[in-house]
């Protein structure tokens, strides 16, 4: 459990004491009962998303997420709802939609990240030049300060606030008699003004947000605004206050909108063009750099989402426009192409409507995913990703910023996300794991933090300061603002209890990092060939956390069901990758890395559905790392029973076969069928599949093809799967009577079975074995004239996805090619439509409800739109 909460989705790894998953608000105050006790610190979490190192630490990690997720109450006629850290941004938005609300900041990871996070780190998002900050809407918040006093922070009038200070001695009274002493000094005031960023600046996160407690009718005669230390708290990382319920204040649901996907052949062009697409109040102005492009490419999910891309660009800048009336949204990206047109800005600027937006979208908020796939040992790495200038500034920061990545460190450089906001992240590439890369990493930083100072920016706009940026926040803001901001953390955590070494006494940002520079990585030999990622240990890298696997049924796609169901971190596709990694990189057992308890623990509900596969931003395959690490762990520990029973399904059907009446009746009978799942360890509620009286293959040698049909569309092999021969064999037939009937000879070559059992199962030595053996004999007789086709999706895809990387060297291009021309039957006949060679009158007319519930592997590896 411990290992699971060492990382988040920054660079940062380091071991926890324990891990806490309060159920109740009793259990936070027991917990800082005993942090108090034995001066232990504690790190609250929720999605474990950030990016900066926020929920590292060696404390005690105390999961807010996983029981306080209640929405606790809605006020439509104020606009108010009240929830539990542990409710998620966009199941939030689900419940407000039916009363024509929603909660504004959006982040790119709002399908899993939760308003805990969002209030600690202050999150933003796409559209915050319109909704602003979650600082923007926390209306009160409720929990415990670090001495177990339970407190509620809102809003004050001047009177309230004065009867805070003079109230009997506390905690809190103590608190706010500190915000009253520095703030009451004009000195101080004044101080804050000129060193914290300036007011431009829309995006903030440096230290403690003294800033934000300046304008209200306590601290400035001319506001009408109350006083609210909510907007010190939201930013503050968990270090001031363990909140267990949060106030906020909605909005209505904005009108519908378009998307401009403006093309320009450089980033700074794309830039100078944001000046003039802010000029029009868009909704939302992102930027897409060519890197993230090229990287959608090898996505399966986003290859089909790059669609609007045309020609090349340097940039895309994606500008959203929202309004009631149509002709309105119309004229207004007609005067943005041509004022772009104008000043000689862009190339191309196609305007998007409806489903496609949110294509775009998607594509976008998986940037953070998608650039990890980059290949070779430079990534794109978190260091100065999240800067903020002044929207006007941001050209001429950039600039200066890429002059620093190019002529100083000779690196490439991403960029995009909010150019409409003044932020865009930046991600240089290089090797962190060198001696080099890890001083690289210290020396970008530090220049980068003096070029944000000279423009009075934030050196983080949303992804706060963590262990990344909090070693910076004194030379960002001053030493006086320091000093201020150290008697606030000792006021608020006089024993450093919550979330400490976080803003205030920071550690290098330098050390406790994921990978050790200079340490040599093992080379573990494997039966699948993982050169495409670099080696199996580089293909758990891949992951860098950002937790899509997080999201739940609610969300839509198949990653990842175990979560969905437990809703445990272990069970997610980010848990499985970072033990693994960590076993591999670090093995109790040099001889057999692999032979490892902690990997057995998190790979034991993973389905292998492959959802990981496409859904995953970095395309993390854990059903093949499973896979993998079974046959190894088989090796040290010998083959299951219950394993053995699974991978040999086809020779028990084919054994049954030979009686399929009295099979049918065995595991129908409640006695029999009960034994043998009591024998495989399968659970009782489990029903055993039944046989067909026939198989697939004696039906086609007797029935297929009749002569009295014409083949005008040619011949078609049938790769007659080992489920489809024995028990679908119905649907089998089906397929084969409707091919004919549409001109298509269907003949079924020789083969073997397919592995799917073995591979399912971690037997990948013997799945190999059928692989090499169907590439065999069928490389010489497939080919795009003459395609494989198949009904079962895990069966026929596995040509496609295994078979190539489970071949020896001669056979690989052989498997590759086949690879190309084995198709489902569904992609089969949508192809053959297009073409012409089926027309849609040979089909009948009438109208039908079909319910289709796709295959996990089809819906991973190909598509449900064939279907």
């Amino acid at each position: 459990m411990r290992r699971l909460y060492a990382t988040d989705a920054s660079e940062y790894q380091e071991l926890p004491l324990a891990v806490a998953l309060p159920q109740t608000e009793e259990d936070v105050r027991t917990l800082l009962a005993f942090a108090n006790e034995h001066r232990v610190g504690l790190i609250p979490r929720t999605a474990g998303t950030s990016l900066a190192g926020q929920v590292v630490g060696r404390g005690i990690v105390v999961d807010l997420g996983r029981h306080l997720n209640s929405i606790v109450d809605l006020d439509v006629t104020h606009r108010r709802v009240r929830v539990q850290p542990g409710v998620v941004r966009n199941e939030l938005n689900l419940f407000l939609k039916p009363h024509g609300l929603l909660f504004g900041p959006e982040t790119s990871t709002a399908n899993r990240a939760m308003i805990g996070g969002m209030v600690g780190n202050n999150s933003c998002g796409s559209n915050s030049i319109v909704y602003g900050s979650t600082r923007d809407h926390l209306v009160s918040a409720r929990g415990f300060l670090s001495d177990g006093s339970a407190v509620t922070f809102g809003p004050l009038t001047d009177a309230e606030f004065a009867a805070k200070c003079d109230a009997p001695d506390s905690l809190e009274t103590r608190i706010y008699q500190l915000v009253r002493e520095l703030l009451g000094d004009e000195a101080n005031r004044q101080l804050i003004r000129d060193n914290y960023p300036k007011p431009e600046v829309t995006r903030r996160n440096t230290g403690y947000a003294l800033d934000q407690l300046l304008a209200n009718a306590v601290f400035d005669p001319s506001s009408d605004k109350p006083f609210n230390l909510c907007r010190l708290l939201a930013g503050s990382e968990g270090t001031l206050f363990l909140g267990v319920e949060f106030e906020l204040n909605v909005q209505p649901l904005p009108p519908p909108g378009a998307l401009m996907c403006a093309h320009f052949p450089t980033v700074h062009d794309s830039l100078k063009a944001t000046l003039i697409a802010m000029a029009h109040r868009p909704f939302g102005c992102e930027l897409i750099d060519r890197h993230i492009l090229e990287c959608t490419k090898a996505n399966l999910e986003h290859a089909k989402n790059r669609f609007f891309v045309q020609g090349d660009p340097g940039a895309v800048l994606v500008i959203e426009i929202r309004h009631a009336d149509r002709a309105h949204i119309e004229r207004e990206m007609a005067s943005i192409e041509a004022e772009l047109r104008a000043a000689n800005l862009g190339y191309a600027y196609p305007v998007l409507w409806g489903d496609d937006c949110n294509k775009v979208w998607e594509l976008r908020r998986a940037g953070q995913g998608l650039v990890n796939n980059v290949k070779g040992p430079a990534k794109p790495r978190e260091i100065v990703e999240d800067t903020a200038v002044a929207v006007a500034d941001l050209p001429d920061y950039i600039a200066e910023f890429d002059a620093i990545m190019r002529d100083k460190y000779g690196i490439d450089c991403i960029y995009y996300a909010h150019a409409g906001a003044g932020e865009l992240h930046t991600r240089p590439l290089f090797n962190l794991k060198s001696p080099a890369g890890l001083k690289m990493f210290r020396d970008v930083a530090t220049d980068i933090a003096a070029l944000v100072k000279k423009y009075r920016g934030s050196l983080s706009g949303e992804h706060g300061d963590g262990r990344l940026r909090g070693e910076f926040i004194r030379f960002m803001v001053g030493d006086e603002c320091y000093a201020m901001m150290r008697r606030v953390k000792e006021t608020f955590d006089p024993h450093h209890l919550l979330n400490p070494d976080k803003i205030i006494g920071t550690p290098p940002m330098d050390t406790s990092l994921r990978h050790t520079p200079g340490h040599a990585e093992p080379r573990h030999a494997t039966i699948f060939d993982f050169s495409e990622s670099e080696g199996v240990l580089a293909a758990t890298e891949k992951c860098t956390g950002v937790g899509e696997c997080r999201k739940s049924h609610l969300m839509g796609g198949t990653m990842c069901p175990s979560y969905m169901a437990t809703r445990n971190e272990q069970d997610t596709t980010r848990a499985r990758a970072n033990i693994l990694r960590h076993v591999l990189t670090t093995p109790r057992d040099p001889a057999n890395p692999w032979a490892s308890d902690e990997v057995k623990a998190v790979m034991d509900l993973c389905l292998s559905c492959k959802g990981c596969k496409s859904e995953c931003p970095s395309n993390v395959d854990v059903a093949r790392l499973k896979a993998e690490w079974q046959q190894h762990y088989y090796d040290a520990h010998g083959v299951p029973r219950r394993a053995k029973l699974i991978a040999g399904f086809t020779r028990s059907m084919k054994l049954a076969a030979l009686a399929p009446s009295l099979y049918n009746w065995a595991v129908k009978s409640p006695v029999i069928s009960g034994a043998l799942k009591r024998f495989a360890g399968f659970a009782p509620e489990r029903s055993l599949p039944p046989l067909h009286t026939t198989t697939l293959a004696k039906w086609h040698a007797r029935h297929a093809n009749p002569p009295t049909f014409d083949y005008p569309n040619g011949r078609v092999f049938l790769f007659c799967d080992e489920f489809t021969n024995y028990n679908d064999t119905a649907i089998g037939i089906k397929a084969v009577e409707l091919l004919n009937r549409l001109g298509y000879e269907v003949v079924i070559p020789e083969h073997v079975e397919s592995g799917r059992a073995h591979l399912s199962k971690g037997l990948v030595r013997d799945a190999q074995h059928f692989a090499i053996r169907n590439v065999t004999l069928l490389k010489d007789v497939i080919t795009a004239e003459t395609p494989l086709i198949g009904l079962e999706p895990s069966a026929i895809l596995g040509f496609r996805d295994e078979y190539p990387d489970l071949m020896p060297a001669d056979l690989k291009p052989a498997a590759q090619a086949l690879a190309g021309n084995a198709l489902l039957v569904d992609e089969f006949l949508a192809r053959e439509v297009e073409a012409g060679r089926i027309r849609r009158e040979a089909f009948g007319a009438q109208a039908r409800t079909i319910k289709l519930h796709g295959h996990c592997h089809q819906k991973a590896l190909s598509s449900l739109n064939p279907t």
